[in-house]
């Protein structure tokens, strides 16, 4: 069985931020988008209130497609606190401690 995360069907709204530019509310759980440095990473990394889940290149079809430019926003309040936990987890890797520090893909 999937996990519970792709089986979800998030609406996807902007956060305003370049590095988790889409983010929901699911099952009452905040869910981000970081945007990573795609081909070198994964296209995305799913954080769950604050947790890295899983990186994933292609988003299940029941996920819709994410759009930073034509997603409504989320309001500034709920947008801060979904990113808050993990506002420095820009560099790939860094939510797990080991952030990438190449100066071509992530620097």
């Amino acid at each position: 069985m999937p996990p519970q995360e792709l089986l979800a069907r998030p609406q996807w709204r902007r956060t305003g931020d370049p590095r988790f530019p889409v983010a929901a509310i699911v099952d009452g759980r905040s869910w981000a988008l970081r945007l990573n440095s795609f081909p070198d990473h994964p296209l995305w990394t799913l954080f769950v209130d604050g947790a890295r889940r899983f990186d994933i290149d292609d988003l299940p079809s029941t996920w819709g497609k994410p759009s930073p430019r034509t997603d409504p926003p989320l309001d500034a309040r709920t947008a801060e606190e979904i990113l808050a936990p993990i506002r420095t987890f820009v560099a790939y890797g860094s939510e797990i401690g080991d952030p990438c520090d190449n100066p071509f893909c992530c620097g």
